[in-house]
C-alpha cells in the first residue's frame, strides 16, 4: 500500500513558524529516504497551531531538497484563487520538477474576516463564484481551450510535456460527487470528518464517470487521509496524541490554541491520557494512536473499509522529535522501502472489515 504525508507544519507552543518549517524540511528528507510516496503541503489561514499557508512555496522547498517523492498541495483553496494563476504556478512547478508534482484543490471558508482579506476586490461582498466552474477552467488551462474561447489566445506552456497530477480534496460527500462527476482523483480528509468517510468514498465510486479532461481518469482512484500517532509503546503513543486531542477539544469549544501544547501540558489539561484506539466498524475517531504493529492493523482495516487505493497520514504532534519518530516507525512497520509499487491510476482518453474508534 502506498503511504503518504500531508504536512500542515505544526507550531509547538512557545515556538515559531521558523522552527515549524525547519521540522518540515527534516520530515520531508526522512520521507524521501523512508519510502513514502507523496508529500503534500497545506493552505491554512489564521490558525495559530499550523504555519502552512502557501502550499506552492512549501512544494518548491520540499521538491528542491528531495528526489523520490511526489510533492504537492494539500490543498490549494480554489474558492480563494484564480484558476489561471493556480494552473500557471503548478505547471511551472511541473516544468521545474517533471513528473513529481501533484495539485490538490479544495474549498474552505476561513471565517468572515479572513475570507474578506483573501478577496482580490474589497469594494464590497463578492458573489461566490461557481466552484465547479473554477475546476473546469483549471482543467481547461491544462488541456487547452477551444479556438473560440478568449483564453485560447493566451500563451500557456506549450512546450512543456505533461501536466501536474490533479486531485480533488474534501471532507464531505459533496466533494466526492464533484470529483466523481469530473472523473478526477479524490482524497477524503478523514482527520476532519471521520463520520462521513465511508459514505463519501462510496459516493465517489458509485457516481464516478470517466473524465473528459486529458489529466483526468478513466477509472476511480481514491486516497483517505487520517490523523495518526505512532510510538514504540501504546502508552507513549497516547502521550504524544494528547496534544492534538486537546487542540481538537479547544476548537470544538470555539477556542484556538496558541500553538500545539506539549504532551505534559495537554495531559494535565485533559486530566489524563486519551482513550486507546479500538475497532468499531463505521465509527472512527479523528485520530488514531498505537504502537507500530497494532497501528498497521488499524490503518489497513480503515483503508479496506472505505476501499481507498492509498493512505495519507496527517499529524498534530508538538515535539519535532516525536513527529520524526512517528513517521519513521510507520515507514518501518509498513516496510515502505521494501514495498512493491502499486499500479498507477489509468488516465482518461484524450477528450474523454473493521475500523478504528
Amino acid at each position: 500500500m502506498k503511504v503518504s504525508i500531508v504536512d500542515t507544519s505544526p507550531v509547538p507552543a512557545g515556538s515559531t513558524a521558523v522552527e515549524a518549517f525547519r521540522t518540515t524540511q527534516e520530515l520531508a528528507a526522512l520521507a524521501d529516504q523512508a519510502g513514502y510516496s507523496r508529500y503534500w503541503l497545506s493552505e491554512l489561514h489564521g490558525v495559530p497551531t499550523n504555519a502552512g499557508t502557501a502550499p506552492e512555496v512549501g512544494v518548491t522547498a520540499v521538491a528542491s531538497r528531495t528526489s523520490n517523492l511526489r510533492v504537492g498541495s494539500g490543498c490549494v483553496l480554489l474558492n480563494h484563487r484564480s484558476p489561471y494563476r493556480v494552473a500557471e504556478t503548478f505547471v511551472q512547478l511541473h516544468a521545474m520538477f517533471p513528473g513529481r508534482i501533484d495539485l490538490g484543490v479544495g474549498r474552505a471558508t476561513c471565517g468572515p474576516l479572513i475570507d474578506f482579506a483573501l478577496q482580490h476586490d474589497r469594494s464590497g461582498v463578492l458573489a461566490e463564484e461557481s466552484y465547479e466552474g473554477k475546476i473546469v477552467e483549471l482543467m481547461q488551462w491544462f488541456d487547452g481551450f477551444h479556438d473560440r474561447h478568449p483564453f485560447a489566445q493566451v500563451p500557456f506552456y506549450a512546450g512543456v510535456a505533461g501536466r501536474p497530477e490533479p486531485w480533488i480534496l474534501g471532507a464531505t460527500p459533496v466533494s466526492a460527487f464533484v470529483a466523481a462527476r469530473f472523473g478526477m482523483r479524490y482524497c477524503f480528509a478523514a482527520f476532519l470528518n471521520p463520520a462521513e468517510a465511508q459514505v463519501s468514498l462510496a459516493t465517489y465510486r458509485r457516481e464516478f464517470s470517466p473524465s473528459e479532461f486529458k489529466t483526468g481518469l478513466a477509472n476511480a482512484y481514491s486516497m483517505v487521509a487520517i490523523n495518526v500517532v505512532c510510538a514504540e509503546t501504546e502508552g507513549q503513543a497516547l502521550r504524544v496524541q494528547a496534544a492534538g486531542e486537546l487542540v481538537r477539544r479547544l476548537e470544538a469549544s470555539g477556542s484556538l490554541s496558541d500553538g500545539v501544547p506539549s504532551a505534559a501540558d495537554a495531559i494535565d489539561q485533559l486530566g489524563g491520557l486519551p482513550e486507546p484506539t479500538h475497532y468499531v466498524r463505521g465509527s472512527w475517531r479523528r485520530s488514531v494512536a498505537a504502537a507500530p504493529e497494532r497501528l498497521r492493523e488499524l490503518l489497513e482495516a480503515m483503508v479496506a473499509e472505505v476501499q481507498a487505493d492509498e493512505l495519507m497520514i496527517q499529524d498534530l504532534i508538538a515535539a519535532p522529535a516525536d513527529r520524526l519518530t512517528s513517521y519513521r516507525l510507520i515507514a518501518e512497520v509498513f516496510d515502505l522501502r521494501g514495498s512493491a509499487p502499486r499500479p498507477a491510476a489509468t488516465a482518461a482518453p484524450s477528450g474523454a472489515d473493521a475500523t478504528a474508534r
